[in-house]
């Protein structure tokens, strides 16, 4: 179990066993299930949510087929829809992304709609997905965490096409558990207790509108009130504003299923699922990185246990040579539409040690076993009296098996290789975007513990790129790349600051923050002083500083008061806990950040101008590292080398 789980209890104890469905409450009454003694699922306060736990060994290789629930004793009133068809099979109709008569298998079509998905404005202002229906609806993407946007995505067209779908599960209680289109269910194939009865007490419209046209369908289209009041999680930050003030995640589904059953499916899967079942051999199984297809999922893994991040492969372009373009997508937390990456910052993590390198990590074991790195679902079909998720028989020759670790390290440099060596200035494009990219999101919700890891991250990239080849030490590359707000919005330990369990926080208070530091530390340096910024975290058990100074300032009414918006163990702490730092010291780099000449000298460039590109001076290279002037003299001649982004012999 994970470290920081408890216990959520949602009623009364669970049944021991749970192997058959409790009996005591008439059964002809379609919500007797609500009735029933609930589900215990552990509550994981990292996800915020109920998180059931990943089978035992979920990362190992269970080889091509992975049996799931009996198939012949299947409780009928708990099936979510009918699996009519299946993956491999091709059939001749024409959908939203494929044209009559495709000769495409629903894997591939799956692909191919993944990959029709355009581009739309998400409502914060960043390039999201827009959804396609198979009845020519769009909609921009919902807002959802990382692994829920995969999870999403697959069950949807799952249901859309009655395709088979399932992922599996550990409960303490009952073993394996598993989620799919025939509902919740144990191995034995049985409803579990407290779980619903799909078929009878939730509407199914698709048969009534089956025989209708496209544009019909869309101007009638049917709502379950109860499924359009419903969010994934009491948190609530799945609100999608498009759809209304109060809509959230049922409202997004009740928009696009007919099949409402499917919607209150896909809340209670979303919910009880993460980051480490899609990372799980169990439901999905390691890809060959040539291979690699739209509707692909890419896992960056860090630990053994515990939350991980998962993308989406939304685009994949073939440029000849042996050399692809891929872009990627993801959810995040808290929960927002999803980015859309171009191909330079989407190579940067195909290729991150997270996805299976073989780096050590900081638990003393190589990052290649915990599961991260390129996956594709699989498929589930009835086999020898069990559903059973398999490797489809076409992509044999693609899988890796879970404990290849040699094959699975070698995908990093394989990707490298594809998708094209980024010369080291287009690198450093890709760094100070993801860092921007990371400051706009705080500039959002200030409180955000994700996106300060997520600079963070970055500039650990950075330093490396700057110093290997650009010259600058770490106290050169923060001087040119720092911001104040980094000091501002500083790193902080998870489970030891109440602040990251605050998802309210806004772009006023944001600017109330800034503003207080921006006052504070150029007074200072103005007279002659360095004052370190205050940082943005519980100090006394709450932020008296900043709201104090919203109030002084008529801006009182903008400030939100902490509230836990998520599951928050640690709200009971006065005082927030940093992270150990890896930069350099405010006061080191202030005068650059501030552009104040804070001790009073003169600031003489000791490189005279001259700076780290640097100028070819017949067969001697010159340029400025570290504030003096280097030189160096080349065999022949000397000219500037693209490659590189600096002058240097040829």
């Amino acid at each position: 179990m994970f470290s920081r789980t408890t216990m959520f209890f949602a009623t009364t104890a669970l049944l021991a066993g749970c192997a058959q469905e409790f009996n005591l409450i008439p059964q002809d009454d379609p919500f007797a299930w609500e009735l029933e003694p609930q589900l215990e699922i552990p509550f994981d306060f990292e996800y915020g949510k109920p998180l059931l736990d990943v089978v035992p060994e979920g990362y190992r290789s269970y080889g091509y087929d992975v049996e799931g629930p009996e198939s012949g004793s299947m409780t009928s009133s708990a099936e979510v829809w009918e699996a009519n068809q299946r993956w491999y099979e091709v059939t001749t109709e024409a959908g939203p992304a494929w044209p009559e008569n495709s000769g495409l298998t629903w894997d591939q079509k799956y692909s191919a709609w993944v990959d029709a998905m355009e581009k739309t404005e998400s409502e914060d202002g960043w390039d999201t997905i827009e959804l396609i229906t198979p009845w020519g609806k769009k909609l921009p993407g919902p807002a959802v965490e990382c692994a829920e946007m995969s999870m999403f995505l697959r069950g949807t067209f799952a249901v859309w096409y009655e395709l088979p779908f399932f992922m599996t599960a550990w409960h303490s209680s009952l073993g394996q558990i598993h989620y799919g289109h025939f509902g919740i269910v144990d191995g034995d194939g049985t409803r579990v207790t407290g779980t619903p009865t799909y078929t009878t007490s939730y509407e199914d419209y698709t048969d009534d509108y089956a025989n209708q046209t496209d544009e019909w369908i869309v101007q009638n289209w049917p709502s379950d009130t109860d499924l359009a009041a419903k969010s994934l999680t009491t948190a609530k930050d799945d609100q999608v504003e498009f759809l209304g003030d109060d809509a959230y995640a049922g409202a997004y589904f009740d928009e696009i299923h007919l099949n409402k059953r499917a919607g209150h499916f896909l809340l209670k899967l979303l919910t009880n699922f993460g980051s480490m079942h899609v990372a799980s051999a169990k439901n999905t199984f390691n890809l060959k990185p040539e291979s690699i297809l739209e509707g692909d999922v890419l896992i960056h893994r860090w630990q053994s246990q515990g939350i991980g991040h998962v993308m989406v492969v939304k685009t994949v372009e073939d440029l000849g040579n042996d050399h692809l373009d891929a872009e990627i997508t993801y959810g995040s937390m808290p929960r927002i539409q999803p980015k859309w990456y171009d191909g330079n910052i989407s190579k940067s993590y195909f290729t991150s040690n997270y996805a299976g390198s073989g780096e050590m990590s900081g638990e003393g074991v190589a990052y290649s076993h915990f599961g991260g790195g390129i996956k594709r679902w699989r498929t589930p079909v009835d086999k020898n009296g069990y559903w059973t998720n398999i490797v489809p028989v076409v992509n044999q020759d693609s899988w890796i098996g879970s404990t290849d670790y040699d094959a699975i390290e070698e995908r990093i440099d394989t990707f490298k290789m594809l998708l094209g060596d980024l010369t080291p200035a287009e690198e450093l494009d890709v760094l100070v975007e993801r860092i921007d990219m990371a400051r706009h999101s705080l500039s959002e919700h200030p409180s955000s513990c994700t996106n300060r890891q997520r600079r963070e991250e970055a500039f650990t990239e950075l330093y490396a790129l700057t110093s290997e080849h650009y010259g600058l030490d770490k106290a050169a590359t923060d001087a040119k790349y720092r911001k104040l707000e980094d000091y501002i919005f500083a790193e902080l330990v998870y489970d030891q600051s109440k602040t990251c369990c605050w998802n309210s926080t806004t772009n006023e208070m944001y600017d109330i923050i800034i503003d207080y530091n921006t006052e504070l530390v150029t007074d200072a340096a103005n007279n002659g002083q360095c004052l370190e910024p205050v940082v943005f975290k519980a100090e006394d058990g709450g932020y008296k500083t900043f709201s104090d100074y919203a109030t002084a300032n008529g801006q009182g009414d903008q400030w939100v008061a902490w509230n836990d918006d998520e599951t928050c163990p640690q709200a009971t702490v006065l005082d927030d806990t940093e992270e150990t730092h890896d930069w350099t010291g405010f006061c080191d780099v202030a005068e650059d950040l501030l552009g104040i000449d804070i001790d009073g000298s003169d600031n003489v460039d000791p490189c005279d101008g001259l700076n780290w590109p640097g100028e070819c001076d017949g067969d001697t290279v010159r340029w400025c590292q570290n504030g003096q002037i280097q030189e160096y003299e080349c065999d022949n001649t000397c000219d500037w080398v693209d490659y590189y982004g600096y002058y240097w012999c040829i």
